[in-house]
């Protein structure tokens, strides 16, 4: 207002009536009404546009990453090796093994989970 004389007004309140604009713009209660309805449908719309969009996204990646997953099935009673990844503690340095010890599959449960049995017997 000190540089030109006139109050600013910034392309937010353009865009989303405030009620200086409103009153500046002259419109009346029923027109104001019908105009903020509308913006707020086209807000809804833009949220579920989102949503579907993060979806597929979402979707896409699963795909993609599922792709080189390899479904093993085992059985009571097979051998196996428990692969030691780097987060844990017994993976202790650049020449440590990857594999840990020789297990029998005890149970099968539910999406692949697993209760071993070391060669000893202690579950």
């Amino acid at each position: 207002m000190l540089v030109y004389g006139t109050e600013v007004v910034i392309p937010v309140e353009v865009e989303i009536s405030s009620m200086r604009i409103i009153q500046e713009a002259e419109l009346d209660d029923a027109k104001w009404v019908k105009s903020r309805y509308e913006q707020l449908a086209l807000i809804d719309g833009k949220k579920m546009n989102a949503v579907c969009h993060d979806q597929l996204y979402q979707n896409r990646m699963s795909r993609a990453f599922n792709k080189k997953v390899k479904p093993r099935r085992f059985t009571p009673g097979q051998l196996m090796l428990k692969k030691i990844f780097p987060h844990q503690d017994e993976a202790k340095g650049k020449f440590s093994p990857n594999w840990q010890g020789s297990y029998i599959v005890h149970r099968v449960l539910t999406r692949g989970a697993l209760i071993l049995v070391e060669m000893d017997g202690e579950v």
